[in-house]
């Protein structure tokens, strides 16, 4: 068999047999045995991604392509938003979602050196790296236990005549309160950015319209990073309703090109040897016309096609995770005396990332006792994240100079976090094998104190 059809007969035998090496390779799973190791999270799949990601290396598109913008369509119709960009991060994602509110097409809105965020800094520090990195000033509130979100009282006692933005995170998928947060920023003309990192498919209700979280601000982030709600490796992305926010982020990932055709197209713009920029001559490539100082932050199809796969199963995975969530906040309520359990945000659904308690002061240990506790039982465990990130050490030499971030009141509730919380996981690949023994291990700890 020569030609095409010879092709197409190989290539629907390279997919049965990659069927074939699913079943034999990944699919018959472990019965759950106590000092099995239990992780935080994972990637959960199927033949499905396998397949998907083989047909994106037979196609041999190596940069973005007809994946990426199947995920992105799909990406943007779960959430109810018309624009998703595909990046190579969820970190990026952020770094481009603050990168685009710099553009001098914003014009005073734009976010300038000097300028102020919102934010707070019991979180992941990539939330707030491209503010530092920028020059622009983050101003740090509190956090409320046991919610884990912005302190909503201190806002306008952070507002300033160089204020600009808020940025900030919903904590394990649990919403900050948007409604106060999106009325602060209305009548104070400052933009939003919602790190919606951990928070895929959180629901939000405010003025009697429930909506998913990552649609109420003007931009919002994800990343699909194999522990998060779905994964394509590495991957992340930024979504926004607002047409001029959308070509800008695609500049700012596109090295900071005036062009908008794709990898490979040429001319869609119309543009390809007309007009003038900047102090180029008349009429140079619009494919090499830089508007600004841009990255390469793309994602590739092979990425892409996994997502395509993961993104059917998505309701199955939030729903997993608000059903083992749901069993450690009833299992553990019995030791509430001893650990104070996550409460849901008002007026919401969350689609959790995970289970954070942390250890009251009275309790008769430490936090670190009873992660050790658990490490040592094969249950993975994970601080919430950076603690307080002025205390980490890249914050040493800003805070030696006292200088190029503000503080707004006490940081108490971010320290407590930082000593004494801890948390462990609820994702869908936990069966109520591992829920049980992870319930009787933490019980079994707290009861022998």
């Amino acid at each position: 068999m020569g030609g095409n059809m010879g092709a197409d007969h190989l290539r629907k035998e390279i997919i049965e047999l990659t069927k074939k090496y699913y079943q034999e390779e990944f699919a018959n799973h472990k019965e759950f045995s106590p000092g099995d190791r239990i992780n935080y999270s994972g990637r959960v799949f199927d033949e499905d991604e396998l397949v998907y990601l083989v047909q994106a290396s037979l196609d041999f598109w190596l940069t973005t392509g007809h994946y990426a913008d199947e995920f992105e369509q799909n990406l943007a119709g779960f959430l109810g938003l018309k624009y998703a960009s595909l990046v190579n991060s969820g970190s990026s994602a952020n770094l481009l979602a603050f990168m685009a509110l710099t553009a001098p097409e914003l014009g005073v809105r734009r976010i300038e050196v000097g300028d102020e965020v919102i934010t707070v800094a019991a979180g992941f520090p990539t939330t707030v790296t491209p503010i530092i990195q920028y020059g622009a000033v983050p101003v740090f509130l509190d956090v409320t236990i046991p919610q884990y979100n912005v302190d909503v009282s201190k806002l306008e006692k952070a507002l300033s005549n160089r204020t600009k933005a808020v940025f900030l995170a919903h904590t394990l998928g649990n919403p900050f309160d948007l409604k106060t947060v999106k009325e602060f920023c209305t009548q104070n003309g400052l933009w939003l950015i919602e790190d919606n990192c951990d928070a895929l498919g959180s629901v939000y209700c405010m003025d009697g319209e429930c909506k998913k979280t990552g649609t109420f601000g003007d931009l919002s982030t994800y990343s699909f990073y194999p522990p998060h709600h779905i994964t394509l490796g590495e991957g992340g992305a930024v979504c926004t309703d607002n047409p001029l926010l959308n070509r800008l982020v695609n500049s700012y990932r596109d090295w900071g090109r005036d062009c908008w055709c794709k990898s490979g197209v040429d001319n869609t713009c119309g543009r390809r040897h007309a007009g003038r920029f900047g102090q180029l001559p008349e009429g140079y490539d619009h494919k090499y016309v830089y508007s600004h100082f841009g990255y390469n932050l793309k994602a590739t199809d092979l990425q892409a096609s996994i997502g395509c796969a993961q993104m059917k199963k998505l309701p199955g995975f939030i729903e997993a995770r608000k059903k083992n969530w749901n069993k450690l906040r009833q299992e553990l309520e019995i030791v509430s005396d001893k650990i104070i359990l996550p409460e849901t945000a008002s007026n919401s659904d969350p689609s959790w990332f995970g289970f954070l308690m942390t250890v009251k002061e009275n309790a008769g240990f430490a936090r670190n006792e009873l992660a050790k506790h658990l490490e040592e039982r094969n249950i993975q465990t994970r601080y919430l994240f950076a603690g307080n990130f002025l205390k980490q050490p890249c914050f040493d030499a800003m805070r030696d100079g006292n200088g190029g971030y503000r503080v707004v009141d006490t940081l108490e509730n971010t320290d407590r976090i930082m000593s004494d919380s801890l948390w462990i996981g609820v994702y869908p690949g936990m069966d109520d094998r591992k829920l049980d023994f992870m319930v009787q291990s933490i019980l079994g700890f707290i009861h022998s104190r």
